[in-house]
């Protein structure tokens, strides 16, 4: 049963932007995300439902849809490189959200970035203490064994390297195997580093065991704490996938 828009549930969309806004500053979002996040589709001005998601997906969409939602906010952006023309794909799930006159607002580097946000989330799941922040994710004190890890984010986990033992882990939520970044980890007395879609040239040299688990299981933990924190409802949408012996 569909519940009923009350008058005294509206806010207005700029009332909630500013909220997400001084959760996530859009200045602290990285330069390649320059026009790619905040409200990257425009619809109703009135919102009385808000959703969450990591991908701008058709399910997404089509729940969205179905709840009523008035403002989808995001992840990552349904636009990531600009459009001459819109066909296909792109012109099937435009033509849904602005049919339905539904906002899509983007916090993407801005959220990984943001205290609170997407790597301090990630952090609290795996009880992680004495945090120093590295110029994209954490490091901290992490008493779980890579099995239990695994058990806390739900996700299988690849490892690459020999672990002894772990008691600094760093993690970068998202894709994260960055040559550089694991350095830095390694200065701050990191034994493993936790991240997804790791290249097989960063693990040849890395100096470091790397923990590899999948974008979703990493990020949409923190679109789900979102919603959660404002009394939203968090849309779930985890890829497929199976794994062979």
């Amino acid at each position: 049963m569909t519940s009923a828009y009350h008058p005294s549930a509206f806010q207005s969309r700029d009332e909630i932007i500013n909220i997400l806004e001084d959760q996530a500053p859009p200045e602290l979002a990285e330069p390649f995300d320059a026009g790619k996040i905040g409200l990257v589709i425009e619809g109703k001005e009135r919102i009385a439902k808000v959703s969450t998601c990591l991908d701008v997906t058709f399910d997404v969409v089509r729940k969205a849809i179905e709840n009523r939602t008035d403002l989808l906010i995001a992840h990552h952006t349904p636009i990531w490189t600009p459009l001459t023309a819109i066909g296909g794909e792109d012109a099937k799930l435009f033509s849904l959200i602005l049919h339905s006159e539904m906002n899509v607002y983007v916090m993407h580097t801005n959220w990984d970035h943001a205290p609170g946000g997407v790597n301090d989330i990630l952090a609290d799941i795996l009880g992680m203490t004495d945090r120093e922040n590295m110029s994209l994710g954490l490091v901290g004190s992490c008493s779980f064994k890579v099995h239990e890890i695994a058990q806390l984010l739900g996700a299988p986990l690849r490892i690459w390297g020999e672990v002894s033992g772990i008691q600094r882990l760093a993690i970068a939520a998202g894709s994260g195997f960055d040559s550089s970044l694991i350095m830095e980890a390694k200065s701050l007395e990191a034994d493993a580093f936790l991240s997804s879609e790791l290249r097989h040239s960063v693990y040849r040299s890395s100096p470091l065991p790397l923990l590899e688990s999948t974008h979703y299981a990493l990020e949409s933990p923190s679109m789900r704490v979102l919603a959660e924190n404002h009394g939203w409802e968090y849309i779930e949408d985890m890829p497929v996938l199976h794994s062979v012996p």
